[in-house]
């Protein structure tokens, strides 16, 4: 059967088990092997080779060693790259991970050292830009100035949307052409391919913190990044030689999470939606931040380039950050922590904690609040928050 006609549910619950009959089994095996036995020096030779320089392993010669190559992991790259509608996808041991790998293999191969970072940005990668422990030079600009920042020596450009913790959407078609050739990196994590597939609006790498949706249980670190053959070998290339490889068990843990992660998303999104709806009319909410709303989504995206708004919501508190942090301290349904895309609803004061090492110019609000909304009813989810902010005066 052409998968072009199938649908995103049914390529999620069938990606990455092409090999399952021909091994006998029905769920994703684990192969917990660190080392594996060779046919021979000049085959095992020959496969570390490959798998040295980014390829894939040589069928007769083998998987040599797991810091180059593991098949439970290399199922899960299959699915989300179908899921991508990319050619690879390349897993590595987190999300920050996965970025450095994508900025060290873009110098490496453009000679360039130059980034482009939309802000704003999650707060780990906006830190390692800032901290120049990669050796780049990084300009942080608005979505409508990115052709003015970039240069000869710009080997990457980077941008978040929807964006972290302010939802802000950026059109990656525009941002591609304004990118002039510069290949065009998308963190897709808040999205995810049930919502957004940036590659068919220009990006050339997708990257997702998997340990969020992806993993979607709070139980997985990892990250991935969905892109073309050519810059997933620079990309394996890099993971052979820094060691960032995923481990099995979080490999299995993704291809497992991979059937279900529409469902969750959609409901999840559904969640999101009513809760939104009630914080808008809340005394004690300033302002709102969800792609759903129109204030939010001045160009449109939201069914042009975004299939949904998603599950994730921030707002602004009127009583400023005494009042923030008092209903964080008052939730007892959400889980006071940082993280998201879990099936249990999460609340976070990023000015606080993920985005503390960010500069003040580019640190989210003091009253702002962000929510990762999980399964839970969303009437009890608004009790909670009623109560909260109730108590918090």
């Amino acid at each position: 059967m052409d998968e072009r006609h199938l649908s995103l549910d049914t390529l999620a619950v069938h990606a990455g088990r092409e090999d399952f009959t021909a091994l006998g089994v029905h769920a994703p095996p684990i192969d917990l092997s660190t080392t594996n036995p060779l046919p021979d020096i000049e085959l095992g030779g020959r496969s570390y080779e490959s798998m040295a320089g980014g390829g894939h392993p040589d069928p007769d010669g083998g998987a040599v060693y797991a810091r180059l190559w593991n098949p439970t992991v290399a199922r899960f790259e299959s699915g989300l790259a179908r899921l991508e509608h990319t050619e690879e996808a390349v897993a590595f041991s987190s999300g920050m991970a996965a970025m450095t790998a994508v900025v060290l293999a873009a110098m490496a191969e453009s000679g360039g050292r130059h980034v482009v970072a939309v802000r704003p940005l999650y707060g780990g990668t906006d830190h390692l830009f800032g901290s120049g422990l990669l050796g780049t030079e990084v300009t942080f600009c608005h979505p409508h100035e990115i052709a003015d920042c970039v240069r000869d020596d710009t080997c990457l450009v980077v941008l978040e949307t929807p964006a972290n913790p302010t939802l802000e959407l950026t059109d990656i078609a525009a941002a591609a052409q304004a990118a002039a050739g510069r290949p065009l990196l998308v963190d897709n994590t808040f999205a995810t391919p049930v919502l957004q597939n940036p590659v068919d609006h220009g990006a050339a790498l997708v990257l997702h913190s998997a340990t969020k949706y992806l993993g979607g249980h709070g139980d997985v670190i990892a990250g991935v990044v969905a892109t073309d053959a050519q810059w997933a070998a620079a990309l394996r290339r890099v993971r052979a030689v820094t060691g960032a490889l995923l481990h099995p068990l979080a490999g299995y843990l993704l291809h497992r999470g991979l059937p279900t992660l529409p469902l969750r998303v959609r409901a999840q999104q559904s969640g999101a939606e009513k809760l939104t709806g009630w914080l808008t009319s809340h005394p004690a909410v300033e302002r709102v931040y969800y792609p759903g709303l129109p204030e939010c989504d001045p160009d449109q995206l939201v069914g042009r380039q975004l299939r949904g708004p998603g599950a994730m919501v921030a707002f602004e508190l009127a009583g400023g950050y005494a009042q923030a942090a008092q209903v964080t301290e008052r939730v007892r349904l959400f889980t006071h922590a940082v993280s998201l895309g879990g099936v249990d609803s999460l609340i976070q004061h990023p000015a606080a904690l993920t985005h503390r090492p960010v500069p003040p110019e580019a640190r989210p609000a003091a009253n702002l609040l962000r929510l990762s909304t999980g399964l839970e009813n969303p009437d009890d989810l608004i009790a909670d928050l009623a109560q909260a902010l109730h108590g918090a005066g």
